[in-house]
């Protein structure tokens, strides 16, 4: 299958997500690879679906779902392992009109009933480590052995005959609030990654992607498995030790052409692997998003490897949207540029619809009619109603469009943290923190360690007379909160800088 380019246009008015990233590859190329599945470097793939293999799995679990009484609409929220049984959930439930809440296997279980409530999930996937010791009365359970046997032999369904702007999946992402917000995405979201085949990936039905995360990661979902399967490409997916001396020895192993993963990833293989122009076998590039690089990092791994390297700027509303890529040459300072069809522009940071010149600082902003962009947010219309203005989207990061169209990110313009590539709100972690004996205050932010790596901070205002054990904080910490949520460092204050009218400078925590 071709790559198709992106001209900006609507997706069909009738559009299932899952038919296009598996039903059309399905019939053109039945028996071509869709994915592998390694869990070793000196060893076969452990599973290799055919594209008519994968669309019967999917197809399977549709028709399971459907005939267990789950209604189109409702939620299923995946609590299961770094397994192909993840991805073919999930894009099940969603060929089935199901909306799937795809969840990271770290978080505690206060955080996944946080979100069965939230989302007012009528049914929850459990593998057995990942099992919660109470469900809400009503939520329907799937065991990982019974998500496996719909798969094997669930009674063979149909593509929903779904809109394009009917509700596909939630992703749960950092809010502006202690608690995480849901990003609804509708169906025609697989259509609005089209910009990215060409803008990021250079992505053809010859590539061999293999992308660094887990299955049950958005990241991996999107850019390593939908994006690929939908112009006829095959995905890899590592389930086996992430030991970074590894990725060459599974790039050229595995065939790839293309490579996904956080910076941290790339930080680490430079850093502990071999990784001379001879070890990626057929690699022809990288690929980076999830969190802004450190400086130098990308300029290091050109040098080590003698291939390029592509960064993309997103966020969980829209996924990325600004990259360099094949066609776009990466520049000193710069993300890259809108990629072909997105409609972006400099909005100002205390109001207004109208795009700033260019060279002008503002909040990145991007055209409500991008098919990309999410319905909304779940149950939350005053988050909502602040990120919409007129036309346009307005995602919170500062940045400006110099004369030849690239981008120049310049941070966030709340105090959202980055961690593991993940987003985090400092309030949700300093809710947890706040509950520990003898903590009067505390604040959160993104601390450098180094001069290529940050973590998240804690800055302590013990209460009068206490004495607070830091590593007894982080092991409070770690039962509440995903590992990715929880700081690195505790530091310990008499006050938190604050702004005249009492708000905490979290920018001024150092």
């Amino acid at each position: 299958m071709p790559s198709e380019a992106s001209t900006g246009e609507r997706p069909p008015p009738r559009f299932n997500m899952a038919a296009y990233a598996i039903g059309r590859a399905a019939r053109a190329t039945p028996e071509k690879t869709a994915l592998l599945v390694l869990e070793d470097v000196h060893s076969a793939p452990v599973e290799t679906w055919s594209y008519a293999a994968l669309e019967a799995a999917v197809l399977n679990v549709a028709g399971g779902l459907a005939a267990s009484g789950l209604a189109p609409g409702e939620r299923l929220l995946i609590r299961l392992e770094n397994r192909s049984d993840y991805a073919i959930l999930f894009l099940g439930a969603i060929a089935a009109g199901l909306v799937p809440i795809a969840t990271s296997s770290h978080l505690t279980e206060d955080e996944a009933h946080f979100l069965i409530a939230d989302s007012g999930a009528a049914a929850v996937a459990l593998s057995a480590r990942l099992a919660l010791a109470e469900c809400p009365a009503g939520v329907r359970i799937l065991s990982a052995d019974d998500v496996s046997a719909l798969i094997r032999s669930g009674p063979r369904g149909a593509y929903a005959d779904t809109a394009a702007d009917a509700p596909a999946f939630l992703v749960y992402t950092s809010g502006t609030t202690a608690r995480p917000k849901g990003v609804l995405h509708a169906q025609r979201s697989a259509w609005g990654r089209r910009p990215m085949y060409a803008g990021w990936y250079g992505l053809t039905a010859a590539d061999r992607m293999l992308h660094a995360g887990a299955f049950n990661w958005t990241f991996t979902l999107g850019t390593g498995l939908v994006d690929p399967w939908a112009v006829g490409a095959t995905a890899i997916v590592y389930t086996g030790e992430k030991d970074p001396a590894l990725w060459p020895a599974l790039i050229r192993a595995s065939g790839a052409t293309l490579f996904a993963a956080v910076p941290g990833v790339i930080r680490q293989m430079l850093k502990y692997a071999a990784i001379g122009t001879s070890e990626l076998g057929v690699l022809r590039h990288a690929l980076v998003a999830g969190e802004t690089p450190p400086a130098g990092l990308l300029d290091d791994w050109e040098q080590a490897t003698g291939r390029p390297i592509y960064e993309a700027l997103g966020m969980s509303e829209i996924s990325t949207y600004i990259s360099s890529g094949p066609g776009v040459p990466r520049r000193p300072a710069r993300v890259g540029r809108p990629q072909p069809g997105r409609r972006v522009a400099i909005l100002a940071e205390n109001g207004g619809n109208e795009p700033l010149p260019a060279g002008a600082t503002g909040l990145l902003a991007v055209h409500r009619s991008d098919p990309g962009l999410m319905l909304g947010y779940w149950r939350r219309p005053e988050e909502e109603a602040e990120v919409m203005r007129g036309e346009w989207f307005v995602g919170g990061d500062l940045a400006l469009i110099d004369t030849d169209g690239y981008v120049a990110h310049l941070g966030r313009a709340n105090d959202i943290m980055k961690a593991l590539g993940y987003r985090v709100a400092p309030q949700e972690v300093e809710e947890v923190l706040a509950r520990f004996p003898g903590v009067a205050e505390v604040a959160c932010a993104e601390v450098r360690v180094r001069d290529d790596v940050t973590v998240i901070g804690a800055f302590v205002v013990p209460a009068d007379g206490a004495a607070i054990d830091a590593s007894a904080l982080l092991a409070h910490a770690a039962e509440h909160l995903a590992p990715y949520k929880c700081p690195r460092e505790v530091r310990f204050v008499p006050a938190l800088p604050r702004t005249a009218n009492g708000k905490v400078m979290r920018r001024a925590l150092t």
